[in-house]
């Protein structure tokens, strides 16, 4: 976290609101690369770019740690299992099938899934003004859905493009609770760093798969290279640093209810970049969405202990 401005350390709702953002151009990008780049592929390069990003900062702490390192191999290759091998992939995958307004759609599931999985793994509980912020903020997503209209939710229907995602989904919500198998003595970026490489290596054979065996592609023009390079610094290395560091300081159920700003950036993304109206339907989504945030926010218990930084 030295990497940060010293004023976004006592600011876990900036680095979690910032990291959903990163995250819903993600979606976008992953689906416009659908026919340049292979998903197994888009999954690799992204790694690939973060750790050869963030390496220069993270082997000197590395080094300096080794010993911790070499004591936390199994929880550092658990870890980037759930969160930096397959989880891109399955989301990847989906959006060949499926819509990008889907995919960030469909992350209001991590919520509830953080939730179910922290009870079932820890026994970890949450307070009724938790569970009224969860339940308005997702009211305030499927106002987005059905564009005001309840009726249209009767009509929504999931493709094996959309139950890919959600895997992907479920995955994201395990590392998100397994978070706190961080060791305290492992420094955050070490920590990043070191489960990107994990990443790396398990990834590495899909995509070789995929390129002999499938027909992936990886078209090189301006706009993949510039696609590219984004997921790889911005929702891979920017993004993890600021969403462990916000799991650390509020719990990964208090975390976990920010993917529900995802919808709403997307909406202010397509006004903002593709020209698309906004309708009263996503104001009033959105500020359902950001009165459920606030109320989860206000009504967590006592700080977590200190975690990934």
């Amino acid at each position: 976290m030295a990497l940060l401005p010293a004023n976004l350390h006592a600011s876990p709702y900036l680095l979690l609101s910032l990291t959903s953002l990163f995250w819903s151009l993600n979606w976008v990008i992953g689906r416009a690369m659908v026919g340049h780049v292979s998903p197994f592929a888009l999954t690799f390069l992204r790694w690939s770019v973060a750790v050869a990003v963030m390496m220069p900062f993270a082997l000197p702490v590395i080094r300096a740690h080794w010993p911790a390192v070499r004591r936390s191999w199994k929880e550092i290759a658990w870890l980037g299992f759930w969160g930096t091998g397959l989880h891109n992939a399955f989301a990847y995958v989906g959006l060949q099938y499926t819509t990008a307004t889907n995919g960030v759609i469909l992350n209001s599931s991590i919520p509830i899934m953080i939730i179910v999985l922290g009870w079932f793994v820890y026994r970890e509980t949450i307070t009724r003004l938790q569970a009224a912020g969860v339940a308005i903020s997702l009211v305030g997503i499927l106002a987005i859905v059905a564009r005001g209209d309840p009726a249209a939710l009767a009509q929504l229907s999931l493709n094996k493009g959309d139950l890919i995602v959600l895997v992907g989904m479920a995955f994201w919500a395990a590392y998100t609770v397994f978070l706190r198998m961080k060791p305290a003595e492992l420094p955050g970026l070490a920590m990043l760093a070191c489960c990107g490489s994990v990443g790396v290596v398990l990834l590495f054979p899909f995509f070789l798969f995929e390129m002999v065996f499938l027909g992936g592609r990886v078209e090189l023009t301006f706009g993949t290279i510039t696609a590219m390079l984004y997921v790889g610094i911005f929702p891979s290395f920017v993004g993890y640093i600021f969403w462990n560091r916000g799991v650390a300081l509020v719990g990964p159920n208090v975390a976990g209810i920010f993917v529900h700003l995802m919808p709403a950036f997307g909406a202010l993304l397509a006004w903002f970049f593709l020209d698309e109206r906004i309708y009263p339907y996503h104001i009033v989504g959105i500020v359902l969405i950001l009165v459920g945030i606030a109320l989860t926010t206000r009504g967590r218990r006592a700080d977590p202990e200190p975690g990934p930084e």
